[in-house]
């Protein structure tokens, strides 16, 4: 999968961490690297209201698939 350059681990573990402390459901659009809230921790390809593009992955998941 293609990930957006501006989706960086170090931007999606900061996200995991405030998901952790704040009760953020925090995520990213692949496609055009958009922050998404409210976003269930293992979602993966719902729909980005910026771009449109099924592209928004949960930060836990996208941690988990950016280690693999």
């Amino acid at each position: 999968m293609n990930i957006h350059p501006s989706v960086t681990i170090k931007r999606v573990v900061e996200a995991v961490e405030r998901s952790h402390q704040l009760l953020d459901n925090p995520g990213f659009c692949v496609q055009c690297g958009e922050d998404a809230e409210g976003v269930e921790p293992d979602a993966r390809s719902y729909e980005c209201e910026a771009c449109g593009e099924p592209g928004v992955y949960g930060a836990e998941e996208l941690l988990i698939m950016m280690a693999a």
